[in-house]
């Protein structure tokens, strides 16, 4: 069990540092990122928001507030973590996407805890916020599926968005589970012939804004092609686009699958202590809350659980 907890905690420390670093990087191109700094792959802030270094944004803030909303319940309810999520945009946070602020509107004025299905709505703000889902139901594909497309579609009811939250969260899940033996490459492949559109190796580095598809060929286009994390989170963010989610998204995978001895000490200092203390006592808390169901299965952890789609 320790080395699951070390594992998640790695997880969620890489998504504040992937968010930490790839924030002063967001919406730039390649070009002017190597113009800037060369290779970026110091936690510097600045960026178009103007963050103190080891600042973190929405993704990291949502991912927090979310795994409040389920420990607060002991499950997952719809109605308790639309309201953690409206209670954090009210908090006036340095960042805030359109398609979270239009979700969680609709929510204040109508209670209604589904979003209106919608093409825009295939962004990956889902994906960026869903590792506590992702640890609470560690061991339980079905349950997994369930409850990220119920906390997604609070904001995000799309297809895209449910089946890449999915494909990222299975691949972390395996890595909690089983570190560096986790079988990413068969499961990868076996999602990707169900799930086509997300094939990484359709990559083109234009390709890096905040449509899901896009996100999720951009972080397993980089976590296969390195093979440490470091590599991988500075080979993300210095694709620019949406860097700080793609970035999130990458350090929880190549956070789980390396573990928390593979995350520079340098990144480590320069994170907010507070959010480091944050996140790594969430962890500690959801892992005694929702203890892993099972072993994994590596031959049935690679296959998705049916019916795929559409969700009951």
């Amino acid at each position: 069990m320790k080395s699951i907890i070390d594992r998640a905690k790695a997880a969620y420390l890489g998504v504040a540092i992937g968010d930490a670093l790839g924030a002063t990087v967001e919406f730039m191109i390649p070009n002017e990122i190597k113009s800037a700094y060369g290779v970026h792959k110091e936690i510097i802030g600045g960026g178009w928001l103007k963050l103190k270094a080891g600042r973190v944004t929405d993704d990291t803030e949502m991912s927090l507030a979310l795994g409040e909303a389920l420990l607060s319940k002991g499950a997952m309810d719809a109605h308790t973590v639309a309201t953690s999520f409206l209670d954090w945009m009210r908090s006036k946070p340095v960042d805030i996407g359109g398609t979270v602020r239009r979700g969680l509107v609709r929510f204040s004025l109508t209670g209604e805890t589904v979003a209106e299905p919608s093409e825009r709505s295939a962004g990956n703000g889902a994906a960026m916020r869903n590792l506590p889902v992702i640890i609470a139901t560690l061991g339980d594909n079905q349950r997994l599926m369930e409850w990220t497309s119920i906390q997604g579609r609070i904001t995000h009811n799309n297809e895209e968005s449910d089946r890449g939250s999915y494909i990222i969260g299975l691949l972390t899940s395996l890595s909690i589970l089983m570190g560096g033996e986790a079988p990413l490459h068969a499961t990868a492949r076996r999602l990707m012939e169900e799930t086509p559109a997300f094939d990484y190796t359709r990559f083109k580095p234009i390709d890096t804004d905040g449509y899901i598809v896009h996100t999720v060929r951009t972080v397993l286009h980089s976590f296969f092609s390195t093979g440490d994390f470091e590599a991988c989170i500075v080979k993300t963010v210095n694709y620019g686009g949406d860097a700080d989610t793609n970035g999130a998204i990458a350090g929880m995978l190549a956070g789980a699958f390396y573990g928390v001895e593979s995350i520079p000490g340098r990144w480590l200092r320069r994170l907010d202590p507070n959010v480091k203390e944050a996140v790594e006592r969430q962890v500690d808390i959801l892992l005694e809350t929702f203890p892993p169901r099972r072993a994994p299965d590596p031959d049935g952890a690679a296959t998705c659980p049916r019916p795929f789609w559409p969700l009951p």
